[in-house]
């Protein structure tokens, strides 16, 4: 099913926010001095309603039942696999996907589904989203972690004056592109059950700092953030939630000296784990997170805080 965006902005709740909570009589003192006018209903009376229709905000993590798909989870050491890892072990029942059929060597790691598509592919996500529904069921949380350089489309790293148009599309198309298309594909089956949970993978390149050559990157991942902040806004009465984690610099086997260097340089004194940004991502992706969207969370060791670095 197509999502259009621009007939969901605005849609009203579903939900009854003036309806006593059943079983409560009304409050007195609400209404006027006359007895045979219906009393209004008291706004303590409208918050509880409104909290017991949204399910009382369960302070849960689990996810018992839950379809969950994550996307970009080929690297067995990466954030992808280990938010799969952890929604897994949540209760979800998870898909994963890549654009390699080594996705299917991490699936049967995790006992969990592996599938093969190019997210930057219109038709490709809308073929994944069936076969997703038909093998697991309808997905109530989407991971969009898809977004960093692999084999087959390496990073791009330029200047502006010397980066070529094709190349500065690669880039928003593989970090931003697949966000929404992926969100698209299954944002209006979550608004028509009435919840969910979409979490977007950003960066602290873009949103919060910058580096020379990555204005593409940057660019794509500041994007993240308005798209995470726009579907949250557009889907906020249907009881689906969308945010985004933003990783500073996350060790893993394809880290660079220097982006070794610059985690040991930060306030707490070492690069982060995939598995401390998966545990992020999960607790948003959880029942637990259900009064946070249109945020986006910084998982950098306090490197953004810092103003001045101290020799």
């Amino acid at each position: 099913m197509v999502f259009d965006a621009r007939s969901a902005g605005g849609s009203p709740s579903r939900r009854d926010a003036t309806r006593p909570a059943d079983g409560r009589p009304p409050r007195s003192g609400a209404s006027g001095s006359d007895p045979d006018r219906p009393a209004e209903p008291d706004m303590m009376d409208i918050v509880e309603a409104e909290i017991e229709e949204s399910g009382g905000a369960p302070v849960t993590m689990r996810l018992d039942g839950k379809v969950a798909l994550v996307t970009g989870a080929g690297s067995p050491d990466g954030i992808g696999y280990a938010t799969a890892r952890r929604l897994r072990n949540l209760g979800a029942r998870v898909a994963i996907v890549s654009t390699t059929r080594r996705i299917h060597e991490r699936a049967s790691e995790l006992g969990v589904t592996g599938f093969v598509a190019d997210l930057t592919d219109e038709s490709e996500v809308g073929a994944l989203a069936d076969a997703i529904t038909d093998s697991l069921g309808d997905v109530e949380v989407l991971v969009n972690n898809a977004g960093l350089a692999s084999r087959t489309s390496p990073e791009v790293l330029r200047p502006v004056a010397q980066l070529t148009l094709d190349e500065w599309k690669a880039e928003i198309d593989r970090n931003l592109s697949t966000a929404f298309l992926c969100s698209r594909a299954f944002v209006s089956g979550m608004a028509e059950r009435g919840w969910g949970r979409i979490v977007n993978l950003s960066a602290t390149a873009g949103p919060v700092n910058a580096l020379p050559t990555e204005a593409a990157y940057a660019a794509a991942k500041a994007g993240v953030v308005g798209l995470t902040r726009a579907l949250a806004m557009e889907l906020v009465a249907d009881g689906v939630n969308v945010n985004c984690v933003a990783p500073g610099t996350i060790y893993t086997a394809a880290s660079t000296v220097t982006e070794i260097k610059q985690g040991l340089g930060t306030p707490i004194g070492r690069p982060g784990t995939p598995d401390e940004v998966a545990a992020a991502v999960a607790f948003l992706c959880s029942p637990a997170a259900s009064y946070i969207t249109g945020q986006m969370l910084v998982v950098d060791g306090g490197n953004s805080v810092r103003e001045a670095q101290f020799r």
